[in-house]
């Protein structure tokens, strides 16, 4: 009980604090996409 507990209050603050560095849902994807073209651009400048 006590572990299921902890493991909500630490699944929560670790959510609060995705959510307060983004503001919103749309930062959420941009962050996403950003880090998707950073590795995609890593991935190309590794081929060549």
């Amino acid at each position: 009980m006590v572990k299921k507990v902890v493991a909500a209050l630490f699944s929560l603050v670790v959510l609060s604090s995705l959510l307060a560095g983004c503001n919103t849902t749309r930062g959420i994807g941009e962050d996403v996409q950003r880090g998707g073209s950073a590795i995609s651009n890593a991935a190309d400048r590794a081929q060549n």
